[in-house]
């Protein structure tokens, strides 16, 4: 729990370069005057209130500070029933989780966002949540789709796992890039660096994701190819659909006709693919995606969910496979290249993986669910980089066109975005290009993250009596009139103790949920 605790607790050190935590009590950088600040908010006769009202962010490293009214008012009339101030609360304002997902910021709210990632896609391949349980019949895949090679870089390449998990994985690696004497590549390059290496690198080992080389790498066909990475997978979609609705008129399945919400007709293919997917920062730099894609078939109403006819995962599999490895396209022209970058996945061999998603295969509708989950609380950390968006008066601090790898993708996004076409690159820099959302869906395929939190925040007002779960309809209309009052804890005393309290919840959580399992 200590390291935990340590994690969430804000602090400049850990960070990182970017992140810097609110502004506390002038004793809060050392740990005298954090134990000073928690003794005093501990012996204060409030002290359990305060716990009490803090609550609902008590894990956050950041919470939102609000201050004002809470009215309460009948739907029915309008009339105000109520009215409460938050000047009457402990330290007279409201505390809200910042809500963000990367666990580098908030490990607490990631918890939370990625356990409703998982929710959500999870139920796309189970049903539940709203979604049909006869969706655990429709063919599944499981898609990882990855970037083509920018340069050489040091990797670690097991062929064979002989592990019970890989999370903890100590099995023997291959070299890196191992070459005879005798091979021409393996002669220095044309900077005099070695273009073999030999080594066995260990999973923590900092330079696995680095160029053998930093002057041969073409950081600026890297940064480009991030951002325009989301193009390309909606380019890949497109052109799947495409290979399935020509697949089922070769099998002879009829379209479907379909009465649109204007009152128009048309005829439509009878099977259409879902999908939710994640993207992945590899140790390169580079993005890749993790995808769960299902088929779906298509009725007269465009919002009904029903099994395919006629096309299995085979032909899914298929679809997939021949979109990634013909979709490509050329982005428009820059002074630093007037033809344009070639944009495509990388090699159809290695870089395109789909995989079906069966009950008890090697690729369960769990194990898939989480494994997509657990890479939507992650950005650029994996490769050295943490920042927030950039502008021209810090970036100097993080770009460098001799430095390290992070650095000079930062200064390869600052140059490009110079281009008054190309500005976003600029806009994104932090991002090292990469402009898209980290976790996406189509519409059909599950629920949304709002529904999620909506049926949380039901179920936490009836859990503590506000609400009661037999009540047909709300009757009531809860309006905040709110402002924004400041982020983060007021001292690192109060950080500390709100900390440790949902620590010490999670950990009577987790042992109950333990212990209900074994009993089960």
């Amino acid at each position: 729990m200590a390291a935990d605790l340590i994690a969430v607790v804000p602090d400049q050190a850990r960070l990182g370069p970017g992140l810097r935590p609110t502004p506390t009590n002038g004793s809060a950088g050392s740990f005298t005057g954090r134990d000073e600040s928690a003794f005093h908010r501990a012996t204060t006769p409030d002290y359990f209130g305060w716990l009490d009202h803090v609550t609902a962010a008590a894990g956050c490293s950041h919470p939102i500070r609000l201050a004002g009214e809470v009215a309460t008012i009948d739907r029915a009339t309008g009339q105000l029933l109520g009215s409460m101030s938050t000047a009457d609360l402990p330290d007279g304002e409201i505390y809200k989780p910042c809500g963000n997902r990367r666990h580098a910021v908030c490990p607490s709210c990631a918890r939370t966002y990625q356990r409703d990632a998982y929710q959500l896609l999870r139920a796309g391949l189970t049903g539940g949540k709203g979604i049909p349980d006869s969706v655990a019949s429709h063919p599944a895949v499981f898609v990882t789709l990855t970037a083509p090679s920018f340069g050489t870089v040091h990797t670690r390449i097991v062929k064979r796992h002989t592990c019970a998990g890989r999370r903890r994985c100590d099995c023997r690696a291959e070299p890196c890039h191992p070459r005879r004497a005798t091979d021409p590549t393996a002669r220095p390059c044309q900077h005099g660096q070695q273009t073999v290496c030999w080594v066995r690198h260990e999973d923590g080992d900092p330079r696995l994701g680095q160029p053998l080389c930093l002057d041969c790498y073409d950081y600026d066909a890297q940064v480009v190819w991030n951002h325009s990475a989301p193009e390309l997978w909606r380019r890949t979609i497109i052109a799947t659909t495409r290979h399935l609705n020509s697949r089922a008129r070769q099998l002879g399945l009829p379209p479907v006709v379909q009465v649109t919400a204007s009152g128009t007709v048309r005829r439509v293919a009878p099977v259409k693919p879902s999908f939710g997917k994640v993207a992945e920062m590899q140790r390169r730099a580079v993005v890749h995606y993790h995808a769960i894609v299902r088929l779906d078939g298509v009725t007269g109403d465009p919002d009904v969910i029903v099994p395919p006819v006629g096309l299995g995962v085979d032909g899914l599999v298929a679809a997939i496979e021949h979109a990634a490895a013909t979709v490509a396209f050329t982005t428009r022209p820059h002074p630093a290249r007037p033809e344009g970058w070639h944009i495509t996945w990388g090699d159809p061999d290695k870089g395109i993986d789909v995989r079906a998603i069966t009950a008890d295969g090697e690729v369960t509708d769990g194990k898939a669910a989480g494994y997509l989950a657990k890479y939507a609380t992650k950005s650029t950390e994996a490769t050295g980089h943490v920042s927030r968006r950039l502008d021209g008066d810090v970036v100097d601090l993080y770009a460098d066109e001799h430095g390290t790898h992070p650095e000079r993708l930062i200064d390869a996004c600052w140059t490009l975005g110079g281009h008054r076409d190309w500005q976003q690159l600029r806009r994104w820099a932090h991002m090292l290009g990469f402009g898209g959302h980290f976790l996406t869906k189509s519409r059909r395929y599950s629920v949304t993250f709002r529904i999620l939190r909506d049926a949380r925040t039901i179920w936490r007002r009836t859990e503590t009596g506000h609400e009661h779960a037999d009540q047909p309809e709300e009757t009531t209309l809860i309006v905040g009139l709110l402002t924004y009052a400041g982020s983060g804890w007021r001292t690192t005393g109060d950080a500390l103790l709100a900390n440790t309290a949902a620590a010490m919840a999670r950990e009577r959580h987790e042992i109950a949920r333990e212990e209900t399992t074994a009993a089960a």
